[in-house]
C-alpha cells in the first residue's frame, strides 16, 4: 500500500512486519522515531506478541538484545553516533557469539565538538566488528532493507545493522510501498536459531576460548561474511520476485555502461549524484554513478566488474579516516588493484554539510580533466582552516579550536539544553 510516510515511520513499519518478539530501545536523534513508532505498535497491539524494553542507555539495549536473542527470539534495537559508540564493546560481543540481532543505525556524526547531523563516522567506526552493513539510498530502501536483513542475519546467524543517513531520511517524507504482513510472512519465515539457551539442553555461550581456538572463531565469522556476499543479492532477487522492486543487492550501478567517470557512494547522497551526472551526461560527457548496498562484506568482485572499464574513479564519501584519508576509498583500492586508472578520494558532507549539484558538478569536471587532488575536502574552508593552523603556530595557548573557527566565520557556538 502506498504511503506518504516519514523514514523512521517506514522502517518502523518495516521492522513490525518482520515479527520481532523483544525490541529494546534507548532514545538518541535522529533513530528516536523508529523506536518510538514501534512502541505504539506494541502498545496497541499491532505488534503482538512483543516485548518492548526501555533501558537506561545504548550499552543496555544491546545487551539486552544480546540475551534475548541469545534465548531464540527475533531481536532489534536502534542507535546513532555516540550511541552506538557506547554499545561498541556488546556490539562485538554480539557478532562474536553469532546472534542475528538487526539493528538500525541513523547515521550521524561523532563528536567532540557536539553535531547531531549527517554523515559516516559511526558506522565506518564499527566496520571492523563482525556485523554485516547494508546502506539504504531511500526510505523505500530503508524499509525494505530490514525485511531482508532478519533473513539474512538469520540464515548466516550474524547480526546486521541497516545505515540510513539521520535527518536525510529519517525525518524526511517520502512516497512508500509498505507491503502487506501476509507478503512479508511469505518472504520472511519464522525464526528458528542456529543456537539458543535452553534449560531441557543445557549449554554455554560466550565461554573463554583460548589462543588454540580463538583465531579459528575469528576465521569462521569471516566465512560467514564471505557467504553473504552470494546471500545477499539472492535475497534481494528473492524479495523483487515478491514485492515487484529491487532494493538491496551488493551494488547497484547507474549509467556505467559506457562511463569513462565513475562516481562510487554510499547513502542518500546517491541521488545527488544521479542527478548531477545526468545533467552532465546532457553535455556530453561520459560519467556514471556506482552505489554500494553492502559495505561488509565489501563486495570487491561485484565493485572490480563494474568499474573496470573506467578511465577514472572517484569515491566521494561522508567519512574521514584522520591521519589517512578515505575510509571506502581504501577498499575500492584494493577491488582495483593491478588496474591502470586514476583514482580519487573526494571526502564530502561531514557533520551535515550540505553536498550541491553545483558542487558536484565543479568537481567532476576537475575529475574529468584529471585535474582533482587525489585527496579532496569539498567545499573545505580552507581560509579559517589556515587562520587556526596560523594561530597554533604562533602562540602556544591558542585556545579551543570549534570555538576559534566559529569565532572566525562571526558566529557562536549552539547551546545545548
Amino acid at each position: 500500500m502506498l504511503r506518504q510516510i516519514e523514514g523512521s515511520q517506514a522502517v518502523a513499519q518495516g521492522v513490525a512486519l518482520s515479527r520481532p518478539e523483544v525490541i529494546c530501545a534507548y532514545p538518541i536523534s535522529p533513530q528516536t522515531h523508529i523506536v518510538e513508532g514501534l512502541g505504539e505498535l506494541v502498545k496497541d497491539g499491532t505488534l503482538s506478541p512483543c516485548e518492548f524494553i526501555n533501558v537506561e542507555s545504548e550499552f543496555a539495549a544491546m545487551s539486552v538484545a544480546i540475551g534475548a536473542s541469545a534465548t531464540g527470539a527475533r531481536s532489534y534495537t536502534a542507535t546513532a553516533s555516540q550511541g552506538l559508540l557506547f554499545m561498541a564493546e556488546a556490539v562485538y560481543n554480539a557478532s562474536g557469539l553469532g546472534l542475528p540481532i538487526v539493528m538500525t543505525v541513523a547515521n550521524r556524526a561523532i563528536g567532540a565538538p557536539i553535531n547531531i547531523w549527517n554523515d559516516h563516522s559511526d558506522s565506518m567506526s564499527q566496520r571492523d566488528c563482525g556485523w554485516l552493513q547494508l546502506f539504504a539510498e531511500t526510505n523505500q530502501e530503508a524499509m525494505d532493507l530490514h525485511i531482508q536483513a532478519f533473513k539474512l542475519g538469520e540464515e548466516l546467524s550474524m547480526p546486521v545493522m541497516v545505515c540510513m543517513d539521520g535527518f536525510i531520511l529519517t525525518h524526511a517524507y517520502e512516497r512508500v510501498d509498505v507491503p502487506s504482513q501476509a507478503d512479508v510472512d511469505a518472504f520472511l519465515p519464522p525464526y528458528e536459531p542456529r543456537q539458543v539457551l535452553d534449560p531441557a539442553e543445557p549449554v554455554s555461550i560466550g565461554a573463554m576460548v583460548g589462543p588454540e581456538a580463538f583465531m579459528e572463531v575469528r576465521y569462521i565469522a569471516h566465512a560467514k561474511q564471505t557467504m553473504a556476499l552470494g546471500l545477499i543479492p539472492q535475497i534481494a532477487q528473492e524479495f523483487a520476485a515478491r514485492f515487484g522492486r529491487d532494493s538491496g543487492g551488493l551494488v547497484r550501478a547507474y549509467r556505467c555502461e559506457d562511463a569513462e567517470t565513475i562516481v562510487v557512494a554510499l547513502g542518500s547522497v546517491l541521488g545527488t549524484i544521479k542527478d548531477t551526472v545526468d545533467e552532465l551526461r546532457a553535455t556530453g560527457l561520459k560519467i556514471g554513478v556506482l552505489g554500494i548496498q553492502s559495505f561488509r562484506p565489501f563486495p570487491l568482485a561485484a565493485v572490480r566488474a563494474a568499474l573496470q572499464g573506467a578511465k577514472r574513479v572517484v569515491v566521494l564519501e561522508k567519512s574521514f579516516s584522520v591521519g589517512m584519508g578515505g575510509v571506502v576509498s581504501t577498499d575500492v583500492r584494493v577491488a582495483l588493484s593491478g588496474l591502470q586508472l586514476h583514482g580519487y578520494t573526494v571526502i564530502a558532507g561531514l557533520g551535515g554539510r550540505a553536498i550541491t549539484k553545483a558542487s558536484l558538478a565543479r568537481m567532476l569536471l576537475q575529475a574529468v580533466a584529471d585535474r582533482l587532488a587525489p585527496l579532496t575536502f569539498l567545499d573545505l574552508d580552507w581560509r579559517i582552516v589556515n587562520r587556526q593552523l596560523e594561530r597554533e603556530a604562533a602562540t602556544r595557548r591558542s585556545g579551543p579550536i570549534a570555538e576559534n573557527l566559529l569565532r572566525d566565520i562571526g558566529t557562536v557556538a549552539s547551546k545545548v539544553h
